[in-house]
């Protein structure tokens, strides 16, 4: 993953405070090439539910690029750093990573990877290069 691809993460969550923001991660193998910010339909800062039709829409456009959904983002803006329960009931995407970005202090929030296996979650190194 580029530097830049977390930038535009951490950009979409920023302007979507105080509610958890979520999206997608396009690319190929387990390279991302593309940042999909999706709207929370549930406009809450507990939970989030991915719109649909947005979702449709980026399923589609990856198809088209001949690219996959390799991983799910989005933020727990009150914490924790890693997946809820409802993270791992609700989770639908088995192959794919999931992002969780959340305030590591007052002035930083910071992002961890899973794989969901399970009723389970362990946590996966992010390669991060230079943009």
């Amino acid at each position: 993953m580029l530097t830049q691809h977390l930038q535009q993460m951490e950009n979409h969550i920023f302007q979507n405070l105080p509610e958890e923001a979520c999206g997608m991660l396009g690319g190929r193998g387990n390279q991302v090439e593309e940042v999909i910010p999706i709207t929370n339909q549930a406009h809450s800062p507990v939970r989030y539910y991915m719109q649909p039709v947005e979702m449709l829409r980026a399923f589609e456009w990856l198809e088209q690029q001949q690219m996959e959904m390799i991983a799910t983002f989005h933020s727990h803006p009150m914490g924790p750093c890693h997946p809820s329960e409802t993270d791992i009931q609700e989770f639908a995407y088995p192959g794919t990573a999931m992002l969780i970005w959340s305030p590591m202090d007052e002035n930083r929030w910071g992002v961890k990877a899973f794989v969901i296996e399970g009723c389970n979650f362990r946590e996966i190194p992010l390669v991060l290069l230079e943009s």
